[in-house]
């Protein structure tokens, strides 16, 4: 591992639209938010963790996670969430060379999410590594070297870059893949069906 644990940001700006609106990350399985889940899965891996949302932070408040908003203005998306990353990691631990993403609706990320991302890059010589199951990549779940962080934000600012698979193909990229049994670990709640089937998984997991 890194002489460091990197810094790690949760992504929770997405409107939960085809649940009705509101947060996705505060909606409850197993008696919890998912923003819960995904916090204790990404803690014991990380140096410090801060939750990337904007509007009003109170709302996040009881998760006692520093919350930073997006900087850069009009640019919606996760691209804008893994630029405020990058500059909050730099402050907070500029020692780590890298910072992972992972969004906030995602309750059963892999314990072994940053050491896996980690190794790729060093065996691949990858500046990014990326989480993938099932044959489909999940490109908001990775790990990002923070020096790129100028060449993003003229991504978006310059370019008019808004899709994270079109910035990460400027870059060498390790792909690592997980097994979706007995469940994806990359499963992430969008309607009240996958909610139920979280409660479902969430019953079985260790």
């Amino acid at each position: 591992m890194a002489d460091v644990l990197p810094p790690a940001a949760i992504l929770a700006g997405g409107l939960a639209r085809r649940m009705g609106g509101g947060d996705k990350p505060l909606r409850a399985i197993a008696g919890r938010p998912l923003l819960a889940h995904v916090i204790e899965r990404l803690q014991p891996q990380c140096g410090a963790l801060a939750l990337n949302a904007n509007g009003d932070s109170a709302r996040f408040e009881s998760f006692g996670l520093p919350v930073i908003a997006d900087d850069v203005q009009g640019f919606p998306g996760p691209l804008a969430g893994v630029l405020a990353a990058m500059d909050w990691a730099t402050e907070q631990q500029p020692r780590a060379a890298c910072v992972l993403t992972a969004p906030g609706d995602c309750p059963f990320l892999p314990r072994d999410l940053v050491a896996r991302l980690h190794q790729a890059r060093l065996d691949e010589h990858a500046e990014i590594a990326v989480a993938a199951s099932g044959g489909h990549l999940h490109p908001v779940i990775a790990l990002w070297p923070v020096a790129i962080r100028d060449a993003l934000r003229a991504a978006l600012i310059e370019d008019d870059i808004r899709k994270v698979e079109r910035f990460t193909a400027r870059y060498p990229r390790a792909v690592v893949e997980w097994p979706v049994t007995p469940f994806n670990p990359f499963f992430n709640a969008n309607t009240p069906e996958d909610i139920a089937e979280a409660e479902r998984i969430a019953t079985g997991d260790q």
